[in-house]
């Protein structure tokens, strides 16, 4: 059995641009950056990584007031290859196709509505029990 599955929280870097195909399917195209910290010679080192995420359905237009650029989201899909000739050359990108996108809730400073701090692996853990045992859409 061959597993391709990702779940990922990050941050979306603009608004979703949401497209109805010719065929009259809607897709949306999503770009969402990723921190990841880690040390390297007692010193805290930033990284950020930006991932591409197509979703296909109407979910995303009832959810787009809430999914606009720098608002957290969860993520759940699978990785595919796109591929292509340019110039003589193949080039080719990885990018997430969505089964599931939740977005995170807001925190103004940090806290959570009693005010102490949230931890992001309660957050993750609430997410990742709504999201899918592995059940895929295709377009």
């Amino acid at each position: 059995m061959l597993i391709n599955r990702v779940n990922i929280v990050g941050n979306l870097t603009k608004d979703p641009e949401i497209k109805e195909t010719p065929s009259g399917k809607i897709v949306s195209n999503l770009s969402i950056a990723h921190n990841h910290s880690y040390f390297k010679k007692n010193e805290k080192v930033n990284k950020v990584s930006y991932f591409d995420v197509e979703y296909w359905g109407n979910l995303l237009e009832k959810k787009s007031e809430h999914l606009t650029k720098g608002r957290s989201v969860a993520v759940e899909g699978r990785l595919i290859q796109d591929r292509w000739e340019k110039d003589g050359k193949t080039q080719s990108r990885i990018k997430i196709v969505a089964d599931v996108i939740q977005y995170l809730p807001k925190k103004k400073d940090g806290t959570s509505e009693g005010g102490n701090p949230t931890p992001i692996d309660e957050i993750v853990t609430g997410v990742c029990e709504g999201m899918t045992n592995g059940v895929s859409y295709e377009e």
